[in-house]
This record gives structure tokens, sequence and C-alpha cells, in this order.
């Protein structure tokens, strides 16, 4: 008897992750390897956080503090430091024993929370343009995926709530949200989160909510998390990072905090695919979010400056701007430039102008929604943007 033939044969990837290939941050960043461009596409500093975080990593590696496996739920140190850090900021109170869950970094919170709490046929609501994870975070889970577009009005891009009310249905199981919002710059509201709130409770949804910029939000933006909402806490599970508010995202430390209950299906499905991870970081982690009201003020203005820089740079290249409330990117679009595909102009760009961008519609499902609009990261040193300002310029 013979084998299958290789024109036979059932392909090798899992048929939810068919759709998903190379993710086009790893195709800009070899382009802008290959050409020597500024990289403005990937969402990484080129600078390190504070040196104390740094040293007490040092610290940690030295005294034999995380070495080994550290515990399933995290160190208890730094389970502490969260919970104390979301009572200082947000007024909540979480049991740092029971309601703190420590994760590989904000991706794999999501993927464990998508695979703990939806099952097939559930459908999950996602704001739309969304963080890639979220798609194939869904799909692994073998739920629905279920976008809800996020349109440009008066420079910023807004959520319509009725769209949002619309979508939900009674097989509707999970809303997956994101404020500060990747890759819009948008932060939602007091009001839209109370809307939002109304109807989880209304309709009984969990809601998963991803606030790794929360403490990138700037002028007169507000992150309130939505947990704070009457009804909210028993029924969402809210995910941080360390990466983006303290500039170490290689050390992946991220956090969920929620109900025992729904900490406890969560790193049911976590516990098998980490177990555990970063050990001398977290109690690095553990000291940064300790850190005095100051640093994260500094840190605000510092963003928000470069924010500014580049916003100016890329307005007098001819793009039209979305100023952002919170995160550390910018969303542009072409049309202005006579250009309207978002994809051509970024594999263009880095020969025409030596800079890498991010083309939105990999974050759409409707990538017609999408297909103007290009994503530059700021969370870089001032000089770096202020060359690539000047390097855009030659697209007009």
């Amino acid at each position: 008897m013979t084998g299958m033939t290789s024109d036979v044969r059932r392909p090798l990837l899992n048929r939810r992750l068919a759709e998903f290939g190379t993710t086009i941050f790893a195709e800009m960043s070899a382009l802008a390897l290959s050409t020597g461009s500024i990289n403005l596409g990937q969402g990484f500093p080129d600078t390190d956080g504070p040196e104390e975080v740094r040293e007490a990593a040092v610290r940690a590696l030295r005294d034999g503090r995380g070495n080994q496996y550290p515990p399933g739920p995290g160190v208890p140190e730094l389970r502490t430091a969260i919970a104390a850090h979301q009572k200082h900021h947000y007024g909540l109170s979480y049991d740092p024993d029971r309601e703190v869950l420590v994760t590989a970094g904000a991706t794999e919170a999501i993927a464990a929370s998508l695979l703990a709490l939806v099952e097939p046929g559930d459908e999950v609501i996602a704001l739309e343009p969304y963080y890639d994870s979220y798609a194939a975070g869904i799909a692994l889970a073998g739920g629905t995926r279920v976008p809800v577009t996020l349109r440009p009005h008066e420079g910023r891009f807004r959520l319509d709530l009725d769209e949002l009310r619309d979508a939900v249905t009674d097989n509707t199981r999970l809303l997956l949200l994101n404020t500060p919002h990747n890759p819009t710059g948008t932060v939602l509201s007091r009001e839209e989160l109370g809307e939002i709130a109304r109807l989880a409770v209304e309709r009984d949804l969990l809601v998963v909510t991803d606030e790794v910029y929360e403490h990138l939000v700037f002028d007169d933006a507000e992150h309130v998390p939505l947990a704070s909402f009457p009804g909210m806490r028993e029924r969402t599970v809210t995910i941080g990072s360390a990466g983006k508010t303290f500039s170490f995202t290689g050390w992946k430390v991220g956090w969920i905090t929620s109900t025992p209950d729904l900490v406890t299906a969560v790193r049911s499905a976590k516990q098998f695919l980490t177990y555990v991870a970063s050990g001398p970081f977290q109690y690095a982690v553990a000291e940064a979010l300790a850190l005095p009201d100051t640093y994260f003020e500094a840190f605000r203005a510092d963003l928000r400056a470069k924010r500014d820089v580049l916003a100016a740079g890329l307005t007098a290249a001819g793009f039209e701007v979305f100023r952002p409330a919170g995160t550390y990117f910018v969303t542009t679009d072409i049309r202005p430039l006579g250009e309207s595909d978002g994809f051509a102009f970024c594999r263009a760009l880095p020969e025409r102008a030596g800079v890498v961008a991010i083309p939105n519609a990999v974050f759409y499902d409707h990538r017609e929604e999408g297909a103007p609009f290009v994503r530059f990261a700021f969370c870089k040193r001032t000089d770096v943007l202020e060359e690539a300002a000047g390097r855009l310029r030659a697209v007009r």
C-alpha cells in the first residue's frame, strides 16, 4: 500500500489558522533592514526603560530569584504590586492571591482568555481595526469573529454604539475591547464605556479588555477601566502589561485581573501555553509598578511630545493625520497624497522615502474600510522622528 501523494494530503497547518500567514510586521521589518529605512512600523521603543527597573532585573538574576520556575499564578511580589496598582490608580480592589494572574505578555493573556472562555459557535465582537492576535485567538478557540468598525469622524475614529448593540445576538459570548485603541489611538470616553457596560449587563456578556496602553493617554483623554462600571467587575477580564508602560517589551510580562472564577478559568488555559515565564523580570516589574506618579506623568509627557513631532511631520508631508488621544501610534489617511492602497503605499515607502509604516487594512475584516489608512509608531527617539519627518517630505 502506497502513502498519500502530496496533492491529496491534508494541509499541514490547522485550518483554523489558514487565513493567517507571515505577519505584516515581519515583512515590513525585513524591508526596513534591506533598505536601511527608519522603522516606524512595529511598536517597540528604541531605548530602554528606567535604569532602576533594569537593575532590579539584574539583582533578581544575581540573587537567584526567578531563575527557576516561578509560581504558576506569578511571583507573590508582582501579584501584590499589580493589585496595589489597580487600587492606587483606579480604586479597584483585587485579591493578589485569587484575582491576579501573571502571563507571558498581554498576547498570552489575550490568547488564554479566549481559549478559556470561548467555545465553537460562540460569537466574539471585536472593535475593528483590531490588533492582529485577536483574530488568531478567536480562530484558535473556534469562535466566530464579529467586527464592529471604528470610523473616522471629526478628527478621530469613533465607535457607533448602535452598531455595537445591533451586532449582539443570542450567540454572542464575549466582547473583546481595546482602549486606548491600537491602531487608531482612540480612547473610549466614560460615556461610551458606560453604554458598553449597560449592554454587557443587559445581554449577560463576558468582556475581555486589553488596556496595555492605560498610562499612555494625552491631552484631555482619560483611561477608565471598564471593570469600574456597575455590574462589570464580575464579568470583565482586564489585561495589563509592563512592556508598553516601562519600555521593556522583550521581557514579556503581562497580567489579568478579574474574579476568582474567571482567573481560574483563564489560568486553566494559560498553564498549557507557557506554564510560566519571565521569572527574574517579574520581580523587576513589581518594583516598576511601585514607581511614583511622577514617572508615569513624565512618560506621558515624553510620548506626547514625540507624538507632536511625528504628527507635525506627517501633516507637512501631506497626510491627513488623526491625532491620537492614546497609545504610541498615529493613523493617517493617504488619499490627500493621491494614494488609496495602503499595502502598495507601505511596500513602496521604504524606497520612496526611507521610512517603514504599516497598512491598517491588515487589522480589518472589511479590508476596504482600512485601505487608505496607514499607521506610524512614534515610540522612538526624538532625533529619529525628526529624521523620519524630513524623509517623508519626499512623498509629496
